[in-house]
This record gives structure tokens, sequence and C-alpha cells, in this order.
């Protein structure tokens, strides 16, 4: 039916399907509505469009239901002109026809789906179905059957039972959606009760009963029967008047069977004539409450007995349920009648009205489940609560007789005033305390509140020192003040409302803020003062008054005092954009004076919160006035050595906030000087020329520079180090190397010479980790060329540096040689002489070469010269432990190895073919090296292996564990124990003269020549840190390392046969291992070795 050209309907069709991208599908199906518009009614016999519309409805139904086409379609067949709709609907008809003559069991939902969605917004579904409705109910019945049946038959099986479950409560949902929508339902009552569309209904009410009372399925199934039974009975019944009296007999179980309908005793006998559960009851309340009309007093007086029915129902399901689930159920249903209730006093029902009165038995045993479930754990339960108790206020008012002054007859209303002293009385601890106390604020304002109890905000504020209790408290506060604000506002004809405001709500937190403990402080700036700020800006200078006044009366103090809650609130309101520093604002409210004594202040809070105040804004490309810079520069002065990580922690983080909104502030400075625009004296901005800030910008950041590098003195403490090295490390990674085109205020490169290079090289010697680390990283983020080693012979010296101190007995100086070595690889600064060092001829690799390529060479130069030279240690200590340990202990070449491992990307490599035999001999290496030292690992007591006892008896004792030890040793050391002299070290000399039976021993020589005095820890630390290091190396090696699942696998360093060994290897050292520490890290590496067979 295609033309030619493809631009009729059958066209268009026939390339939407060929398709397989939806988006264009889509775009196809949009094009359909335009084509039909140009036919005219000619073309309703035209068998092309007969058969186009056919294919559509074919189309729609066979896509899933959340397909973006399918609405599309629906959309689009809603669009079809008048005289096509016919033939669309009978076409839509037929194809419905053909899905709901399916027997297949699992096709099922799809067609129950298709329904739903005929049902959504779309006319031609829509027709489609009413036209069906006989067989759709027909349909539904016989699927909710079949499907309840095979749900039964696998039983026990949660998987299938929770799927097919879900397509019941569809299809459940669906019957409902079908009476609410679809208009052939308003006239069942007066078909014959021989139809079959009655029939159907019938039988569906019948499957409704008995799922409701059936505790085996989903509790959301029966809350959705409980629905549909009402709404069931609602649609059949007739007259309707008749409905509220037998639904409310039908829940109060005194049915008279002789009195109604006989369908409904032959639907619903289950119901009528035995005792139902709790849960088919507590739902049936719900659909009542759900499916009845209660607007407008619709239900008459029978609706309104069968309401009050329904909630003395709920009150004795309340004492009886325990199953958190239908207790949540139960708040919800209640909070719906207070809802349905409003909706019945609104229409104006006197008789509700007694009722419903505050003292009315109804309310208080409402109250009292509100009282008794506001604590509940479930937080949806706790809202619903909430609700009940706001509706339960507005009931209250509607009963109340309107008057002229209503608003304050129900402040002084005995009901409120009770209620609100019942509140008062009760602990602060109780969290529905707030939200109760909060409802009572919305509905009858703070004033009758404030008239019982005046201190109500200092008691609130009291109790935000307990974190759990916050979040209400502050909630509380906001409904209050604000509620009090508007109040004292509207009817002030001055300015004078704000004295009283200010006396109620914010002298209770200067109190707190000055007098307070830790967490009542911390937790009133945190979340109260924000929003008493947000709400009132202006009292900002009313706080700064008083706290000043405050802190001028108590100078001196070392707590935080007025100062600090002085500081505390104008870095709140900077930063929450009610202070700005480019205006004289701020500057009026406090003076520089006070500034620089919070910066100096002896409690760290308080300089914290100065520092805060200076460097934290609202808008991130705010400008950074002179003054605020002059008094960084003084903090950072006075701040780089504080004691306390946390404090160290927040600086660092408060100036690169600053470092990084001057970097985005001078990029506005940048265009306006581009512009060659100046600012008015009035902006927010800057009074000066761009140019001039970005001058002062550059001179500050020098400035800060050069008191953070001559902070880096030798000597100078850890915590001036770390916080120097931090910030510094900061001012890098803000103010990077910029791209071409690109300007930047500041590069910290300028201001780095030779000597401030050579001393952060210094940093390296460091005893601490953290600060070597903070020092590479620093490094690393610097220009290569910064890199001040011109000439061979001091790379050289560095390198050589790096390899002595690999194989120092100070544990931490192995740490400083990986650094040191990481970093000429990733300088690029090798010496060249190192290849000459290596056995292996050296990879041949260009000039032009990429980055990362050159890393990678580097790193297996390095690599392969550490394998060396630990080759030969490990040959010599195969000879003398003793000599390893005094001497060269080797854990330090396998740190090194691991850190050069760690920083290259093994995932990338281009020198594969290099990098295999470089694997194979790190791997012999781990293994040679642990046999030397597992002996004493391994060891019944590897500290006790030179025997510090100066009587034959110990030595004796021991002898058993020295001969578990035997490792090829050239001296009787392992032999024999021996007696030593008392003194602190053990010299090999005095061991013949300890003992005459002991044979002569060979001095252990130093790396200048110098006897070396070795004890039982010198070995056990060489022992224990040689095993850790091969372990980590090995773990390294399998989570690092790609795998050569395949000997023809181009990319894998790994064997299979490799990892075979490898967890060889654990098994036997996890088992042997007798010394805790190697233990666990031979586990760490054990666990990262399972981790690669998941790869």
């Amino acid at each position: 039916m295609a033309d030619v050209e493809g631009k009729n309907l059958a066209s268009l069709l026939l390339h939407c399907v060929q398709l397989t991208d939806g988006v264009s599908q889509i775009h196809y199906v949009k094009q359909i509505i335009p084509l039909l518009e140009k036919a005219n009614q000619i073309g309703m016999c035209d068998p092309t469009i007969q058969s186009c519309l056919d294919i559509l409805g074919g189309i729609y139904l066979s896509l899933s239901l959340k397909n973006p086409l399918k609405k599309v379609l629906a959309s689009s067949l809603n669009g079809l002109p008048e005289f096509f709709l016919t033939e669309a609907i009978q076409s839509f008809t037929s194809r419905l026809q053909e899905e709901l003559n399916t027997t297949d069991l699992h096709s099922y939902r799809k067609v129950i789906d298709n329904i739903s969605s005929c049902l959504e917004n779309f006319n031609v579904g829509k027709a489609s179905v009413n036209n069906l409705l006989t067989n759709v109910l027909q349909f539904l019945q016989r699927s909710l059957i079949e499907i309840s049946e095979e749900n039964r038959q696998f039983a026990g099986n949660h998987i299938i039972q929770t799927q097919l479950m879900n397509n019941l409560l569809v299809g459940i949902r669906l019957s409902v959606m079908l009476v609410q929508k679809i208009q052939g339902f308003q006239r069942i009552h007066l078909k014959t009760s021989s139809s079959a569309t009655w029939q159907n209904m019938c039988g569906l009410l019948s499957i409704f009963t008995k799922f409701l009372s059936d505790d085996d399925l989903l509790q959301t199934i029966q809350s959705t029967c409980g629905l549909a039974v009402i709404l069931f009975i609602k649609t059949m019944l007739d007259p309707s008047e008749k409905i509220p009296g037998l639904i409310s007999s039908l829940l109060l179980r005194s049915v008279d069977c002789t009195s109604i309908p006989e369908w409904f005793l032959n639907c619903c006998r289950s119901l009528c004539c035995a005792d139902i559960s709790q849960s088919a009851l507590l739902f049936l309340c719900q659909g009542t409450l759900s499916m009845l009309d209660w607007q407008d007093g619709r239900m008459g007086p029978s609706g309104e007995t069968l309401l009050l029915d329904t909630v003395h129902i709920l009150f004795t399901l309340s004492s009886q349920i325990k199953e958190s689930t239908l207790e949540m159920f139960l708040s919800r249903i209640l909070a719906s009648w207070t809802n349905s209730a409003i909706q019945v006093l609104e229409s104006g029902s006197a008789r509700l009205k007694d009722s419903l009165k505050g003292n009315s038995t109804i309310v208080r045993r409402l109250l009292e489940y509100v009282y008794t479930h506001w604590e509940h754990p479930l937080d949806a339960l706790r809202h619903q609560t909430k609700i009940i108790f706001r509706n339960l206020l507005q009931l209250h008012q509607l009963t109340v007789e309107e008057s002229d002054s209503e608003a304050s007859d129900l402040a002084s209303d005995p009901f409120i005033i009770e209620l609100i002293e019942s509140l008062l009385q009760l602990e602060w601890h109780i969290r529905g305390k707030y939200t109760c106390l909060g409802c009572l604020v919305d509905h009858i304002g703070i004033e009758p509140i404030l008239a019982i109890a005046k201190t109500i905000p200092s008691q609130i504020l009291e109790v935000m020192g307990d974190q759990s209790l916050v979040p209400y408290a502050s909630d509380l506060l906001e409904t209050m003040f604000k509620n009090h604000k508007s109040h004292l506002k509207s009817r002030a004809v001055d300015n004078t409302w704000i004295d009283k405001w200010h006396e109620t709500w914010v002298s209770p937190l200067l109190f707190i803020l000055c007098e307070g403990n830790l967490d009542q402080k911390s937790y009133v700036i945190d979340y109260y003062l924000p929003k008493l700020l947000n709400c009132s800006p202006e009292s900002l200078s009313y706080m700064v008054k008083i706290l000043q006044t405050s802190a001028d009366a108590k100078t001196g103090s070392c707590s935080r005092g007025a100062l600090g809650a002085l500081m505390a609130c104008l870095r709140t309101a900077r930063a929450h954009g009610h202070l700005q520093s480019a205006t004289d604002t701020w500057r009026d409210l406090v003076s520089s004076a006070r500034i620089k004594q919070g910066l100096i202040h002896q409690h760290c809070q308080v300089r914290i919160d100065t520092l805060g105040l200076l460097c934290e804004s609202n808008r991130s490309t705010e400008i950074i006035s002179p003054e605020e810079m002059q008094w960084i520069q003084f903090f950072i002065t006075y701040n780089l050595n504080s004691q306390s990580p946390g404090v160290r922690q927040q600086i660092c983080s408060l100036l690169k906030k600053l470092f990084c909104r001057l970097q985005e502030s001078s990029q506005v400075l940048y265009k306006l000087e581009q512009s060659k625009s100046k600012l008015e004296p009035e902006s927010e901005l800057t009074q000066q020329h761009p140019s001039a800030s970005l001058q002062q910008y550059q001179d500050f950041m020098s400035s800060v520079c050069n008191t953070l590098f001559e902070a880096l003195f030798p000597g100078s403490s850890y915590s001036t180090r770390f916080s120097a090295l931090t910030i510094l490390g900061s001012i890098a990674e803000v103010f990077p190397v910029p791209d071409d085109g690109v300007q930047t205020v500041y590069q910290l490169s300028h201001d780095i010479d030779v000597g401030r290079f050579q001393t952060l090289m210094e940093c390296f010697t460091s005893t601490f980790e953290e600060v070597k680390i903070l020092a590479f990283n620093l490094l690393m983020k610097l220009p290569k060329t910064l890199v001040q080693f011109q000439d061979s012979e001091k790379l050289q010296d560095l390198f050589q540096a790096a390899l002595e101190l690999s194989t120092s007995t100070k544990p931490y100086d192995c740490v400083t040689a990986s650094h040191l070595l990481n970093f000429l690889i990733w300088q690029n600064v090798l010496p060249s002489s190192l290849s000459a060092c290596l056995k292996t001829q050296q990879v041949a690799c260009g000039d032009g070469d990429k980055p990362a390529l050159v890393v990678e060479r580097n790193t297996l130069m390095v690599i392969k010269c550490l394998l060396d030279n630990l080759e030969d240690e490990i040959c010599q200590a195969e000879n003398s432990l003793l000599q390893a340990a005094a001497s060269f202990p080797m854990y330090g070449r396998v740190h090194c190895v691991i850190g050069a491992l760690q920083k290259l990307s093994l995932n990338d490599l281009q020198l594969v073919s290099e990098w295999r035999p470089v694997v194979e001999k790190l791997l012999s290496m781990s293994y040679r090296l642990s046999a030397v030292v597992s002996p004493v690992i391994q060891s019944s007591s590897p500290e006790g292996l030179i025997p510090m006892d100066t009587d034959s008896e110990s030595a004796s004792r021991l002898q058993m564990i020295l001969n578990e030890i035997q490792p090829r040793d050239t001296n009787d050391y392992f032999n024999q124990a021996k007696i030593l002299k008392e003194h602190d070290a053990f010299d090999l000399e005095d061991l013949s003269a300890s003992l005459s039976n002991t044979g002569t021993s060979a001095e252990i020589k130093g790396k200048e020549g110098k006897t070396c005095d070795v004890t039982a820890q010198m070995v056990l630390v060489c022992c224990w840190r040689s095993m850790k290091e091969v372990s980590l190396l090995v773990g390294a090696l399998c989570q690092l390392l790609p795998t050569q699942s395949a000997p023809e696998a181009p990319n894998g360093l790994l064997t299979v046969e490799q990892v075979k060994e490898i967890g060889d290897y654990f098994k036997q050292h996890l088992l042997q291992s007798r010394h805790r520490g190697a233990f666990e890290l031979a586990y760490t590496g054990f666990v990262k070795l399972t981790e690669i067979l998941n790869r």
C-alpha cells in the first residue's frame, strides 16, 4: 500500500515499524494526524486508511505500559478527525477483543495493563472498553481466579508469589478504575439480575470479599479489596439511601440477613454471617471513608451515624491491633476519618457538632490516640498523628458558634486553654509535644501560649543540647517567632513592636550563645540562628550591639563568651547573605580591633568563627576587600601551629574557600578590566579600578606564600608544617598552571625559587609520613620546569640518597626513599647514569614521547635497579640474617617498589614485553625474601631470638626455640643460646668472654665498617617488616596488574600459574605464621588475591 514517494500513511507506518530507535518512531507517529486531516470523508472507505488504523491499534496494544511511544500514539489518536473516529473505535475494539480472548496466564498482566492504559486520557481506548464492558468484566473475573489459584500452588516460592500478587493487585485496581470511569456503571441497578454485566459484577464482588479475608495475601491487596467491596456495594445497591445503613450494619456485624438484597447475601456472606478478621474490618472502614461521598452532607443523617459508628470501630481496633503495618494503616484511616468529619461539619450538620466538640468523647479518644502514638518508631505514623491533631483543632473550630471575633474566642476557648496547659506540663524530651505546639501556633497564634508560658523560648533553647531534639525544637521556634512577628507587625502603628520581639526571641538566643554549653551553642548556631536571621535580617544590628557591650565588660576571658557569640552571629549572617563585605555595612557593625581580637582569641572556636566570617560568603564571586586580606594575613601569622587536628582541618578548609572566591572574583575583575568600564562608587563589587584590585590580589597571595614558606624552617613543628603544606597545596590546586588564553591572577610557581624548592625537598626528611605526602603532592602540582637540578651530579646524589635511605634501619627512612624515587620518576629527572647500573638494556624512548610513556619507562628503570640491589642483599641475608638486620634491612627496597607501582596505571601499559620479566622477578624475589625471614616469623617466640638474660638457666630454656630456627647462617649464633652482659646493646665481640663454650663469632660490620650492636628487636623488626612488605607487594600485584587469562592475551602481565603460586604462598604463610602483625598483613594481601578471582 505504500506509495513510491513514501509520503502516504502506509509508507509512514512501514518506515516506523522498520526502525529500532524509539525517538525516531515517535517522530514518525506524530506525522500521522496531519496526513489524516488532509484526507476527506471519501477516505473512510479507503481500505488503506482502514488497514493503517487497524495496524496503529495493534501497535498500541503491543507496547509495554511505560513505553513513551504508547503515550504518543494515544495522544495522536485522540486528535483523529471526527469522520475517522468511528472507524478507529471499531478497529481498536476488534483488536482489544482479541486481547481479551487470551487464555495464557502469563499474558494476563499485559492485557490488564492495556485496559488500564485505555482508561487514562485515551478517548478511543475508553470507548472501546465501554463497548466491551461485559467482556472486560468477564476477563477480570477469570484472570483474578486463575492468578489466585496459581499463587496458592506456588506457596513458599516467595519470588513467584510476589509477582503473582502484584498481578492480582493491578487487576483489582483496574476493577475499581472501571467502575469509577465507565459511565455504564451509573445505571447498573436498572439492569436485570440476569444480565451478563450484573453477573460479572457479582462474581467480582465475591472474589473481593474472599480476598479481603485471606491473610495469606499482601495487605495492600486486602486494603484495595476493602475499597472495591464498598465501591461495588455503592454502585449496585438501589436505592442509594440504603447504602449508609447497610454498610453500618456490616461494620457493626449486625446485618439482618432477612432484610438485605439476595445478591448482597450471596456475594458477601462471609462478611455478614461470620466473624471477620481485624484487618478485614479495618480495610472496610478505609473503603467506607474513601469511596463514599462525604462532601456537602450528601450522605444525610444516616451517613452521619455511619461516620460515628466508623470511628468507634476504629477506636476498638486501635486497642487490639499490635502489628506495625496494620497500625500504620489504622493511623492513616483515622486521619482520613477526621478529613471526612471536617467535610460533613462544613455542610452545617448540627447533630455532628455536639458529638465532635472539644470536650466530647470522640475528641478525647482521638487526643489519647495522638498522645500514645506521637513517639512511635515509624516516622510515617508520627506524621499521621500530626495530621489528626491539626484536624482536631479544625473540628473544634467548626463546632464553635461563629461570631465577629471568632479568633479571639477560639484563643480563649476552655478546651484550647486546657490543651495548651496540658502540653506545656509535659517534659520537653517528648518529640510529639513540639509538633502539637506547632499546630496550635498555626491555628490560634502564639499570643495565648506566651500568655501562659512567657519563658517558653528559653525553655525550648535549653533542650537544644540534645541532638535528637534539635530539629523539632528549631522548627517549633521558627513557627513561633514567625507567627509572633506577623501578629505584632499587623497591630503596630510604628516600629516599636520590634523591641518586644527582640526581647522575646533574640535575648534568650544571645544568653545561650554566651553562657550555654558547647553542644547548645553549636546546635543553636547551626539550626536556630540562620532561621532567625532569615526571618528578621535587621535584628543583626541589635545582636551586635548587645554582644559588643557584653564583650567590652568581659575582656580577657578565655571562654568563648560574648566575643565568640558575636563572631558566630556575624559568620552565620554573612554565610546566608545578610552581610556583604564590599560595602561599609558590616565594617560599621564591628571594628578592626574586634576582628583581630577574635583572630587570636584563646578559644579555638572563636578563631575559627572569625576566620569563617572573613572566608565564607553566599556568593562565590564576591570581591575580597583590602581589610579582609590584611586580617587573613594576620591570622595566618599566628595560627599555623594549632595542636588540634580538627582545628587545623577547619583552618585549611576555610582558607581554601577564600582562595576559590579570590579566583572566581578575579575572573569577574578581568572581564571588567577588558570592558574598560569603571564601577560606580556604590557598587557592591569594588570602589577602585579592577586592575588595582587584581594587583592587590597578587600581592596578597605572594605575602601569604612568603609566610607559609617561612614556617617551613628546619625544626618547625609537625602542626606548623602540616598547616603550611596543606594551605600551599590548596593554592596550587585553586590556581593551576593556566591554559593558553586563560588569565589567572596568581601562580604559585612564580614565587618558588631554588631555596624554596630545597625547603620542600627537605620536608621529606620529616619523621611524619603525612608531611612527606603533603610535600610530595605539592611538588607534583608544580610545573616540571621548576626542578632546580641542572647537572647530572646533583641528580646522581639525590638518586643515591634515595637508594641508601631505602636500606636504612629506621623504618620511616624507606618512606622518604619511596617519595624521592617517585618524585624523580614523575619529574623525569632520573640520572643518565642509571641505565649503566642496570644489567638489562635501557628502554629506548625519544624526547617527543608522551608523558605517560616517559613515566612508565622511568618506573620500569627504577624497579629494575631496586630489584638488582634487592637480589644482592637477599643473597647476603641467606648467609647472615644478623648482617642484613644490622646493615641492609630489605623491607625498604620492597616498600619503594610498591610505592612506584601504586603511582602507575598498570592497566594501560605500553611496554608490556618489558614488564613481564620484571613481574616474574618480583615474584621470585618475594618468595626468596619470605624464605629468609620466615623462620623468625614462624618461631614459637620470635621476640626471644636474642636472649637478653644473664643466667645460663634461661639460655638453656630457649635452646629448644633456637633449634626451630635453622637459616643458612655462617656464624654460630642460631646454633646455641648465648648469655649476654648486662648492658643496653649487644656486641658480638663480647660473645667469647660471655661463654667459654661458645665458638668464634664474626663481627657484624655496618655500612661504614663499624661494629654494630644487634638486639632481638632489630632482627624481629627486619623480619616482620620484610614479611609485611612482601605480603603487600604480592597483594598489590594481584590487585593492580591485568591478568593474562590466555597465553596470547596481549596486555596481561599476571598468568594463571602465577596466581596459583601466590595462593599457595599465602596459604602456607597464613597457616604457619605466629607473629600477629605479619599474619594480619598477610591476611590483607590474601584478600586482594581473592578479589582477582572475580575478574
